[in-house]
Parts: C-alpha cells; structure tokens; sequence
C-alpha cells in the first residue's frame, strides 16, 4: 500500500507556500466560529476600541478595505449600536466613527472566539513557541509596505 503523496518539498520549503496554507487553515477555523460580517465587526471595532475615533477613511486604509465595504460595516455597527458615526468637526465632509459601550462589549465577545480560534490553529505549537511567530511574522510584515484593498 503506498501512502498518500505529500505536495513537494520545493513547495513545503517556501514560507510564502506554508503561510498560504495556514492562512487557509485559520480562515476555515474562523468562518466556523465567526460568519464574514463578525470578522469586518471585530476588525473595525478592535481598531476603534485600540486607537479612539477614527474616520471612515482612515478606517479602511489602516485595514487595508475599500471605502464601499467601510461605509457598509459603519451602517451595519451603527444600527446595532455598536458604534456611533458623527461629521468630523474639522471637515465636515469627512465622518468620524467611535466605538460605544456596546461595542466594547461584542469587541471582547469576539475577541474570545478569535483567540479561541488561534488556539486551535497553533495547538502543535508551545506558548514561547507561539510567541516567537507572532514576533517573526510581525517583523516580515513591518518590512513590507501596507497594501491598500
């Protein structure tokens, strides 16, 4: 009986290959904890409770999303009262979204089941195990430029 073939090694040695996987693992855990709309809300939302009141445009620069999907997941916040949407004082054209008490509230409910979403990606791994590949991955990222959607 032969065993399964296993992709090649010239890919199983590229971390570019390897991060596509886990990227695709991490996306099936999450979508299976967190529907799409859950994600935008927490991303938008951990953003506003980290950094105060930002503009719909800083908002989709900073997370790298187009100006259409902002004003969608700003709507969608708003009217769950999970945020609050304001014209920014210094330019009127410009609006200035800030997170509310609600919105603390289903940021940290979200943010438990992202963590228990990257608990389950990295159970092979150890706590300092762990540690070390957010720290590598983060300085892989700082040295590219953002990329904007």
């Amino acid at each position: 009986m032969h065993e399964a073939p296993t992709p090649p090694e010239a890919l199983r040695t590229l971390v570019s290959w390897q991060a596509g996987r886990v990227a695709t693992i991490g996306a099936r855990l999450t979508g299976a904890r967190m529907p799409l709309e859950a994600r935008s809300d927490f991303a938008v939302l951990s953003l506003l409770e980290e950094n105060g009141p930002l503009s719909q445009a800083d908002i989709g620069r900073i997370l790298g999303l187009d100006r259409n999907n902002v004003n969608g997941i700003v709507v969608r916040l708003e009217t769950d009262g999970f945020a609050s949407r304001q014209p920014d004082p210094e330019d009127r054209r410009r609006n200035v979204v800030t997170i509310t008490t609600a919105g603390r509230a289903r940021s940290s409910e979200l943010l438990d089941h992202a963590q228990a979403v990257q608990a389950e990606l990295l159970t092979a791994l150890s706590p300092d195990e762990r540690e070390a590949l957010i720290s590598l991955l983060g300085k892989v990222l700082a040295s590219h430029p953002a990329q904007s959607a």
